[in-house]
């Protein structure tokens, strides 16, 4: 199942993976729309970058998101301001404004053909008693220098009781425009994909980045792999989450919302629209959960398509797709240092998913601190911030969660054999006191993997939908043959031989 965004953009850059050691100034491990858009402001800059991307760029989390631009990252002003105060709220607004501009600037400077089109944004309620919320957001948002409208009529093909309106916000294609940004940096710098960053060591100039390919030295590093590859000493695995969430692409003979709506809360759905064939079609997305929860087979793409038939009900669904994002424990994304610990190296996650703003954000920052300029939104986003914990209760929960996955799981499993597990399917099975992890083709084929974690060692989840072993701890995934597909695991899992233990 592929995005509209990767179905659309298949071959359109011939590029190698790395063959020998090279020295730089710069190293990016990571194209995606973080890693892409901090070498190509660096490499405006005159720096020496290379990227490295152990796949095809923008063909991970960024190539599989809703593409929106936008300040508008739900009801979140009045939080900010009631936990961090005024003046920070105005930061975190001012420069997500600044990152939709500086996008366009960078599409129009590059004549980027990427379906980039200004649009308002909604948060949107359907139920009287959440219209407090939207009021109450409202006025925080013009309290910080918003012209911020209540609305009660949209283009939804429903009633809504409130909505508040973010104008001049925007959305596009986004792997277009990381192709775009991809031609801009070939054009002095290197770009590698299929390598893959096996370790990075710190060495008297800089850095060793270790790839399967062959070694990078550079004297920063960027660490733009969506979740950090590098556990120590910046243990963000102790301090952040991933959140699995869904797309649906349909098209209909029904006039379609112009504008961009998500709703305040659960069941969470995001509207807007896209470009396909010729056509414009909806895009409709949500069903979120945290990555690695057990869920029932395509359970969260029918609460899509379910939500689709019933507002079109001559819907026909084009496209499905799902995507994981990282959030820090007090929903602020982790920006600068990787660590006070190990200097020039340098990190931009926890994006919430709100990422198209908060890779512009993070790559302007990371740019100023590599060119040694002060950028004074830096502060609000101090990926080194010990005061993370006002959310005591999400990070109690965390660290259960992640005990249980490592210590306490294995033992609720009960004793059985491999008949248990039908064709097409996958689960964890104990053979001779041992955990496997089996998946059986539709042939009935067996593939068995040991199912911890090469990560932390975490116990994996079967997930149905996606063929894939995924971590309820931290959110690495592997394909149902092992290999590692999803940070921040990078080694695959180790492969067993159960060929004796199938019934005959």
């Amino acid at each position: 199942m592929e995005s509209l965004w990767i179905e659309t953009t298949k071959n359109q850059i011939n590029l190698k993976s790395l063959e020998k050691d090279e020295n730089t100034e710069v190293c990016v491990i990571g194209a995606g729309m973080f890693g892409l858009t901090t070498a190509y402001y660096l490499t405006q800059q005159g720096k020496k970058v290379i990227v490295i991307e152990k796949g095809e760029i923008g063909e991970k989390v960024s190539g599989n998101t809703t593409g929106k631009i936008t300040s508008q990252h739900g009801l979140f002003y009045d939080h900010l301001i009631s936990d961090y105060g005024v003046e920070y709220a105005r930061k975190y607004l001012d420069v997500n404004e600044q990152a939709i501009s500086r996008i366009k600037e960078i599409i129009d400077k590059e004549q980027i053909e990427c379906e980039f089109k200004n649009k308002s944004a909604y948060v949107y309620t359907t139920k009287q008693d959440e219209i407090i919320e939207i009021e109450k957001e409202v006025d925080a948002v013009r309290k910080i220098g918003k012209d911020a409208q209540i609305v009660t009529k949209t283009d939804l093909p429903f009633k809504v009781e409130a909505a508040i309106e973010f104008k001049d916000q925007a959305q596009f294609h986004p792997r277009k425009y990381m192709l775009g940004l991809a031609n801009a940096i070939l054009k002095q710098n290197k770009i590698y994909n299929f390598t893959i960053a096996l370790n990075v060591e710190k060495n008297l100039d800089g850095f060793t980045i270790q790839t399967d390919k062959g070694n990078i030295n550079s004297k920063y590093v960027v660490l733009a792999t969506h979740y950090p590859i590098v556990n120590m000493p910046g243990f963000y695995f102790a301090k952040m989450y991933q959140s699995t969430s869904y797309v649906i692409g349909i098209e209909t003979n029904s006039k379609l919302p112009q504008e961009m709506y998500i709703n305040i809360k659960d069941p969470i759905y995001s509207f807007r629209t896209a470009e396909y064939n010729g056509k414009e079609i909806l895009l409709i997305g949500g069903s979120d959960h945290k990555t690695g929860e057990p869920i029932p087979d395509n359970a969260n793409y029918e609460n899509l398509e379910k939500k689709a038939k019933e507002l079109y009900p001559d819907c026909k669904i084009l496209f499905k797709w799902n995507t994981r994002d990282c959030i820090g424990l007090d929903k602020i994304p982790y920006i600068g240092e990787f660590s006070n610990l190990m200097k020039n190296m340098y990190v931009g996650t926890g994006f919430k998913k709100w990422g198209m703003t908060f890779s512009n954000i993070a790559a302007n920052i990371v740019t100023d601190k590599i060119l040694g300029k002060e950028n004074k939104y830096a502060e609000i986003f101090d990926s080194t911030r010990m005061n993370l914990v006002k959310n005591r209760w999400e990070v109690k929960n965390m660290a259960k969660e992640t005990v249980n996955s490592i210590l306490l799981n294995k033992f609720k499993i009960e004793p059985g054999d491999l008949s248990q597990i039908q064709n097409d399917n996958g689960g964890i099975v104990e053979i001779n006191g041992e955990n496997v992890g089996i998946y059986k083709d539709p042939q009935g084929k067996i593939y068995a993997v040991k199912p911890n974690c090469s990560h932390l060692g975490c116990l994996l989840s079967w997930n149905n939908i996606d063929k894939t072993w995924d971590c309820p701890c931290h959110g690495s995934r592997f394909d149902y043959m092992g290999k590692s597909i999803y940070e921040p695991s990078i080694k695959d899992l180790e492969i067993l031989d159960v060929q004796k233990n199938v019934e005959t």
